[in-house]
């Protein structure tokens, strides 16, 4: 029996516990650039969290001045990620941990979601071959 995919982007999904950020940016986690965007993930007991992956979209106020510019890039990142989050999940599927996630702007200009969610994709099965050391 095929499984129904949802393409939903939860509260539970998203990274708000300050120890766990901390943790993410201080030590013990990996980071790499795809431009536009870099991710710093790592590895979290599953008690931690419900969702197997939990995120976090940063945008500088360095780079957009404007927080209507910021938002905009923080929205694309997040629906690009809730259409191609299922990569990631489905790898992680049945592991004894999870993964809290750290999506960073690195450009000060704007770009078509398609281009975003093309980066995306390829973020995401990075992430995936990278994370199969930690099994």
């Amino acid at each position: 029996m095929m499984e129904r995919q949802t393409f939903t982007f939860t509260k539970e999904e998203r990274l708000c516990r300050r120890a766990v950020i901390s943790r993410l940016f201080e030590s013990g986690s990996r980071s790499f650039s795809h431009f536009p965007l870099r991710v710093v993930f790592m590895p979290v007991a599953r008690e931690e969290q419900k969702p197997p992956v939990s995120i976090l979209v940063s945008v500088p106020k360095k780079h957009f001045k404007r927080a209507v510019k910021r938002n905009r890039v923080k929205r694309q990142v997040r629906e690009s990620y809730r259409k191609s989050k299922h990569i990631l999940w489905e790898a992680l599927e049945g592991k004894s941990f999870g993964l809290a996630v750290a999506f960073i702007w690195l450009d000060k200009t704007l770009y078509p979601s398609e281009e975003i969610e093309s980066k995306m994709r390829l973020l995401l099965e990075r992430i995936v071959e990278k994370t199969r050391v930690f099994s």
